[in-house]
C-alpha cells in the first residue's frame, strides 16, 4: 500500500466520525412535530436544570477530591503512599451504574447499613436519611467514582511541573497552605480543566445513575423520547441541543486553557521533591488516602463479593457464557478497528502538513466528547439512511422489500464504539509517534523502503508500548459502556453491561453481582497493567 492508500484510509476514518454527527446537526432545520412542542413547554426545563445542577455538583466536588488527593501524593511523602499511588485510580475501574446498584442495595432498608443498626445496635434511624436514590446521591456517586481522571491528570502535572515554582515559594517564606491556594491551584488549572472536562462529558452522557434514580436529564430524556413516545425525531432534535451546549462547554474550556497556560523559564521542567510527613500530619493523609479508597472501591466490592457467593449457582449458567462471550466479541472487534485506524491516521499525521495534520487529528477524536446517546441516535440515523439506499439492492437479492440490514446489525454497535472511542486508542498512537520521532522513519524512506514496509518494520517494534497501553485503554473503555449498547443492540443480543442494567431495573441488584464483578476484575487487571507498562515505559 502506498502513501496515497494511507491517506485514502484515513479520509474514510474521518467520514466514519463526522456522517453521523453531521446527521444530527441536520435534523435541526428540519420541522418539529407536536411532541416536541410538548416535552419544550414541560419537560425541557426540568431537563436542562437538573443536567446542569448534576455537572456543577460533581465538578465541584471532583475537583476538591482529585486535586486534595493529587496534591498530598505529589507533595509529601507518608505511610502507605506507594500503595495509594496506583490504589486510588481503581474506583475508575467500576462503571458508575453499578456502584448506584450497589450502595443503594447497601444503605436501603433490608440493606446492610439498616440491619445493622437495627439489629446490633439497636437504632432505628429515620429511613429518609438513608435515601441516596436522589440528585445528592448521584452526586455522591459520581464524586466517589470519577474522581480518578482529576487526580491521575493534575498529580502527573505537579510532579513533572512543579517543583520549581513551589521552591522558589518556599525560599520566598510562604507556608504550605499558601502555597497549595497561591501557587498550585494557578499553575495546575489547565491540567485541573482538561480533567474536570472529562469528569463532566461522563456525566453528560450518563444513563445508568440517572434512570435508575428516577433523575431527569437530558441524556434520560433522549432515552425516554424514544422508547417511551417512539419519536425519533424528537429525540434526534433532544441530542441536537445536547450536542451544541456540549461544544459551547468544548470551547469555554480551550479558552479557560489557553488563558491559563504557564511558561516554565528554563527548558527543563524541575521536578517536585515529596516532604516527609510525621506524626498527626502523616496519620491524617493516611486516614484521609484510605477513607476515600475504602468507599470508592473496597466496600462496594467487598459488597459484590458477598453477594456473588449468595447467587453464583442461578448466575453462572451456559447464558452467562454466552453473555461474557458476546461482550468480549463486540469489544474486541470495535478495539482491532480503533487501533487500525489510528495508527493509519496517526502515521498520514505525521508526515502531512501541520495544518492538514492538526485537523485530521481533531476530527479523528471528537467522538470522545459527545455523549454516547447523541453518538447512538446520529449513528442509527445514518444506517437507516443507508439501507434506504441499499433497499433495491436488498429487493434484487430476495431479501424482501425495504428490510432494515444493517440497521438492525452488530455492524452498527462497532460504528458507534468507534465514534465515540476513537480518541482513547488514537492519542495513545499519537503520543507513540511523537516520542519517536521521525528520524528512524526517513532513514527507512533513504534507504528504498516504502511507508507500509517502514511502518511494520521500523515503526511497530518502536512503538509497542504504546499500541499495547492504547488497546488495553480501549477495550475496557467499550466493556464498560451502557448507553450506546443499550440503544443500538440487535434483538437478544445481551452484554455484561446490558445485562447488569436489566438485572438491577428489575429489582435483582444481587443476581448483577457477577457481571458486575465480571467487568470490574478486568478492568482492574487492566487498571495494573497499564500502570505496570507506564512504569517500564519510564524507565
Amino acid at each position: 500500500m502506498n502513501s496515497n492508500g494511507w491517506l485514502f484510509i484515513s479520509l474514510i476514518g474521518v467520514a466514519v466520525v463526522l456522517l453521523p454527527v453531521l446527521s444530527i446537526f441536520f435534523s435541526l432545520f428540519k420541522a418539529p412535530n407536536e411532541n416536541w412542542e410538548q416535552i419544550k413547554q414541560y419537560m425541557l426545563t426540568d431537563y436542562v436544570v437538573n443536567s446542569v445542577l448534576l455537572v456543577v455538583s460533581t465538578g465541584i466536588f471532583t475537583v476538591i477530591v482529585g486535586v486534595t488527593l493529587a496534591w498530598l501524593i505529589a507533595a509529601y511523602d507518608f505511610p502507605c503512599k506507594r500503595f495509594f499511588q496506583w490504589a486510588l485510580v481503581l474506583p475508575l475501574s467500576i462503571p458508575p451504574n453499578i456502584a448506584a446498584y450497589t450502595y443503594s442495595h447497601m444503605v436501603g432498608y433490608t440493606g446492610v447499613v439498616q440491619v445493622t443498626m437495627r439489629s446490633t445496635f439497636d437504632m432505628n434511624l429515620n429511613p429518609k436519611w438513608f435515601d441516596i436514590m436522589s440528585l445528592p446521591g448521584a452526586v455522591f456517586i459520581f464524586t466517589l467514582f470519577l474522581y480518578p481522571y482529576v487526580f491521575m491528570i493534575t498529580r502527573s502535572f505537579l510532579e513533572r511541573q512543579s517543583g520549581s515554582y513551589i521552591e522558589n515559594a518556599i525560599l520566598l517564606g510562604r507556608n504550605h497552605v499558601s502555597i497549595f491556594f497561591r501557587i498550585v491551584l494557578p499553575i495546575a488549572q489547565p491540567a485541573i480543566i482538561g480533567s474536570l472536562m472529562l469528569v463532566i462529558f461522563e456525566v453528560i452522557s450518563d444513563y445508568g445513575v440517572t434512570s435508575y434514580f428516577g433523575i431527569q436529564t437530558i441524556s434520560t430524556a433522549i432515552f425516554q423520547t424514544w422508547f417511551g413516545m417512539y419519536d425519533v425525531d424528537s429525540a434526534l432534535r433532544l441530542a441536537a441541543w445536547m450536542m451544541a451546549g456540549v461544544i459551547g462547554l468544548f470551547i469555554i474550556e480551550r479558552w479557560l486553557r489557553n488563558r491559563r497556560r504557564y511558561s516554565s523559564s528554563t527548558s527543563k521542567a524541575s521536578p517536585l521533591i515529596p516532604k516527609q510527613l510525621k506524626g498527626i500530619s502523616a496519620f491524617i493523609a493516611v486516614l484521609f488516602c484510605a477513607t476515600v479508597f475504602a468507599f470508592s472501591f473496597l466496600i462496594p466490592v467487598v459488597q459484590l463479593l458477598v453477594w456473588s457467593t449468595w447467587t453464583y449457582q442461578d448466575v453462572l449458567t451456559v447464558a452467562f457464557v454466552e453473555l461474557t462471550y458476546n461482550t468480549l466479541l463486540v469489544a474486541l472487534m470495535a478495539t482491532v478497528c480503533i487501533m487500525f485506524l489510528s495508527v493509519v491516521v496517526a502515521n498520514v499525521c505525521r508526515i502531512q502538513g501541520k495544518a492538514f495534520s492538526s485537523v485530521l487529528s481533531k476530527v479523528i477524536a471528537s467522538g470522545y466528547s459527545i455523549p454516547g446517546a447523541i453518538i447512538a441516535i446520529g449513528v442509527l440515523t445514518f444506517f437507516i439512511f443507508l439501507d434506504d439506499i441499499l433497499a433495491p439492492f436488498y429487493s434484487w437479492i430476495g431479501m424482501g422489500e425495504a428490510p432494515l440490514v444493517l440497521s438492525m446489525s452488530l455492524v452498527m454497535v462497532v460504528v458507534a464504539y468507534v465514534v465515540r472511542f476513537m480518541a482513547t486508542g488514537y492519542n495513545a498512537v499519537e503520543a507513540g509517534f511523537e516520542k519517536m520521532g521521525t528520524t528512524y522513519m526517513e532513514a527507512s524512506r533513504m534507504l528504498g523502503y516504502g511507508m507500509t514496509r517502514t511502518f511494520f518494520k521500523v515503526d511497530i517494534p518502536l512503538m509497542r508500548g504504546a499500541l499495547v497501553s492504547g488497546t488495553i485503554l480501549t477495550f475496557v473503555e467499550i466493556m464498560k459502556e451502557l448507553p450506546m449498547t443499550l440503544l443500538l443492540r440487535p434483538f437478544n443480543f445481551e452484554t455484561l453491561a446490558t445485562k447488569t442494567y436489566q438485572y438491577a431495573s428489575d429489582e435483582r441488584v444481587i443476581e448483577a453481582s457477577i457481571p458486575s464483578l465480571f467487568i470490574i476484575a478486568v478492568s482492574v487487571c487492566s487498571v495494573l497493567l497499564f500502570y505496570k507498562l507506564g512504569k517500564r515505559l519510564e524507565k
